[in-house]
């Protein structure tokens, strides 16, 4: 009996110790690495693809000539950004070369419109950004609604609410009214432009230095609480005050 007993004590210890050198219990303990980064990648990879295909956006006016921007979207993504229209004649010609290539990278790159302006070519440079906004709602509004938990958000756009388009009250100013509307998605302003701004003599170029700027820096702000822009401080103001009506009536 005692013989017996020290026997079944030793198989007993012996099943208590296999595990931990079982070759196959090690190799299963190091699948649960593999197998969580394999649902990560699942995971990131589940969202659906935007409606693809060409949006050109609006044409927008420069100093110097028209510039229109068009792009092509494929899976929620841009592939590419061409210039349908830049200015011409004269030195327009060497800017044109200079910016237009460098934006279509930047473009492509960010895939979004808040891409550096290229240095000599600045009023060029902000007709391409304003008209590539333009081509980017355009593809967002053209995606299909998404059954996935997480929409896709095609060519730079944000999820969230169906977006609203608000126009501020028109703002006097000393060179005339400024009129600012934004759009608003999911509780951030996702576009800005003024509908009305100060025109004739030199007001046309502190309307095209100030406007793009006061555009740009609503959407990254999301709110009327914005700098000046030096050189054209009641556009700036005027802007800011249509802005803010804007906001209030959007109830931001």
């Amino acid at each position: 009996m005692l013989a017996t007993a020290a026997t079944v004590s030793g198989v007993v210890l012996l099943l208590s110790l296999k595990p931990s050198s079982d070759p196959a219990s090690a190799q299963a303990g190091g699948t649960i690495p593999q197998q969580t980064a394999a649902a990560q990648e699942s995971a990131q990879g589940g969202t659906g693809a935007a409606a693809g295909g060409a949006f050109t956006g609006d044409v927008v006016q420069t100093q110097y000539g028209p510039v229109q921007v068009r792009i092509t979207v494929s899976g929620s993504k841009i592939t590419k950004a061409e210039a349908v229209q830049a200015p011409k004649g004269g030195t327009s010609d060497q800017k044109t070369a200079l910016s237009v290539p460098k934006l279509n990278q930047a473009v492509v790159a960010k895939q979004s419109p808040q891409v550096d302006t290229v240095s000599g070519a600045t009023y060029t440079s902000e007709g391409y950004k304003k008209s590539l906004q333009s081509a980017i709602d355009k593809a967002n509004a053209a995606a299909p609604a998404q059954p996935s938990a997480q929409p896709s958000q095609p060519a730079g756009g944000s999820a969230g609410a169906a977006a609203k388009t608000v126009t501020g009250a028109v703002s006097q100013t000393q060179y005339g009214p400024v009129q600012v509307r934004i759009t608003v998605s999911g509780g951030k302003i996702t576009k800005a432009e003024a509908v009305q701004a100060p025109k004739g003599g030199t007001s046309d170029q502190k309307t095209a230095l100030s406007v793009p700027k006061l555009n740009q820096e609503a959407v990254a702000a999301g709110s009327a609480d914005i700098d000046s822009v030096s050189g054209a401080t009641y556009t700036s103001e005027g802007y800011k005050k249509s802005l803010q009506s804007a906001l209030d009536q959007a109830g931001g």
